[in-house]
């Protein structure tokens, strides 16, 4: 049995190397994903135990597996299912993988995916500790400690500060990616996936691009949310997923601001006051 569920998780792991090819990553993340495979597949014991007995300590103390492939490991231990894996091949479905989670039903699973931006159960258990989930409607700080706490059962926690936040990448290198991707989606050049939401035609129109910046490595897609299709900014709204080895997965979201002193500027949600400041900055370079 050990066998069979290590060499399950391997060869998700070794799809993910070839996904990240053909679309186009030279970098360093398919060598350290087939690597993990043959870590995995060479335990004699079952990961899930090492997972239960010593944590996610216990995964990241193995050979070639970071934070990153040991939280990889641990979401799919608990929900037979990989979200960064479905989202490189348009399977994704946000709602239903809140909905693995105990207490968060169909409407709550929504409300979370688009009111926080967010399509992971890493993202939601970050969005547990930053106070983010307890600004939604419905969801007390008792309600949300209960998420916490499943959340940290089924994954085995994350690496956060002291804060309880996730280190983010600068808002300047955010802003270089954003414009590299609209760049490079524009003139064509970038592969493309057809997501299975909001696509009843199955048609392949949405660009990926993998970059690395330093020990930063990112993964850009224009938004695919039923609010983006609503208000028509699918070739606007820049989803950037940002991850290094000592930090994990964080989802930002670039948009074009509307309104105030950043009217027509690229802006990345949440942190406006940086985006401010980054200008600011610039104006004063030029």
């Amino acid at each position: 049995m050990a066998i069979v569920v290590n060499h399950q998780i391997a060869r998700q792991l070794r799809q993910m190397a070839d996904v990240l090819l053909q679309q186009g990553d030279r970098g360093f993340r398919p060598t350290a994903y087939r690597r993990a495979a043959d870590t995995v597949d060479g335990l004699k014991i079952p990961v899930s135990e090492i997972l239960s007995k010593e944590g996610m300590e216990g995964l990241i103390a193995l050979p070639t597996i970071g934070e990153g492939i040991a939280g990889a490991i641990s979401e799919i231990l608990a929900t037979g299912k990989w979200a960064q894996l479905d989202r490189l091949v348009g399977s994704l479905d946000p709602e239903a993988i809140f909905q693995l989670v105990p207490g968060i039903g169909p409407q709550l699973a929504e409300r979370i995916h688009e009111g926080l931006g967010i399509d992971t159960l890493q993202q939601l258990e970050l969005a547990a500790h930053d106070g983010r989930l307890e600004r939604l409607q419905g969801i007390n700080r008792g309600r949300a400690a209960e998420i916490r706490g499943a959340l940290s059962e089924l994954l085995g926690g994350l690496k956060l500060d002291h804060r309880g936040v996730a280190e983010r990448p600068p808002i300047g290198l955010l802003l270089d990616v954003d414009a590299a991707y609209r760049r490079k989606a524009t003139a064509g050049i970038l592969r493309v996936i057809a997501p299975r939401r909001f696509n009843p035609k199955g048609q392949a129109w949405l660009p990926v691009m993998h970059a690395e910046h330093g020990r930063w490595r990112f993964t850009a897609l224009f938004s695919n949310t039923a609010r983006a299709h609503k208000l028509g900014r699918t070739s606007d709204w820049v989803i950037i997923y940002s991850q290094s080895e000592t930090a994990p997965e964080v989802q930002s979201t670039v948009v074009t601001e509307t309104n105030g002193l950043l009217k027509g500027k690229r802006v990345v949600r949440g942190r406006e006051p940086e985006c401010t400041e980054h200008y600011e900055r610039a104006d004063m370079e030029v």
